[in-house]
């Protein structure tokens, strides 16, 4: 019985475009009748100014790099240990799955250096369940590259960006050490 009042309170806010997380009980129903009747309209959620539903939804108009591997250029990090863009087309490259994985035939440790590039890190190869180097070139958990990793669309941001990264070592906008500094600062 719980269990469909929590549903009934996600279905009534997900219509209206709201969702309050966290909702055990008919006080989620209340807060979404609330709001409702508060007349919270769809243009105010979010950055669009649009409906988020019906036709009138256009998408903000971006391109990916279709430079091919090895004629691209590496994409400085975010910030320090953020995991780095892709900065080739990855065309004809998905889906990734264990068996298949494209990535690792030019990124395998084993193979980078030789085709010129970025090695898988060893935070990549380092399974933090077990606590144990990965059997395989790759942990279990890391074999969807792209569950992290993403192409650099070519877009004007929808807001301003002054965020400014530091770096502990200039050397880590482009590598990783996240395996090294993972327990830092834990007791």
């Amino acid at each position: 019985m719980r269990t469909s009042l929590v549903w009934k309170a996600v279905i009534v806010a997900l219509g209206m475009g709201v969702l309050f997380v966290g909702c055990g009980d008919s006080k989620g129903e209340k807060q979404a009748e609330s709001a409702k009747m508060q007349g919270v309209d769809e243009t105010q959620l979010g950055l669009r100014s649009a409906p988020l539903e019906g036709e009138s939804v256009k998408l903000v108009d971006y391109t990916f790099t279709t430079k091919a591997a090895g004629e691209s250029e590496k994409i400085e990090r975010s910030f320090e240990n953020a995991p780095p863009l892709i900065p080739h087309d990855i065309e004809g490259m998905l889906p990734i799955t264990q068996q298949d994985n494209m990535c690792l035939s030019c990124h395998d440790r084993e193979v980078a250096e030789g085709v010129g590039a970025t090695p898988v890190p060893a935070s990549h190869i380092y399974d933090l369940r077990t606590m144990k180097k990965a059997a395989s070139s790759i942990a279990d958990a890391r074999y969807n590259c792209t569950q992290c990793h993403v192409p650099q669309a070519q877009t004007k941001p929808l807001v301003e960006n002054t965020f400014s990264p530091e770096f502990s070592d200039q050397s880590q906008k482009h590598q990783s050490n996240l395996l090294e500094v993972l327990n830092q600062g834990v007791k």
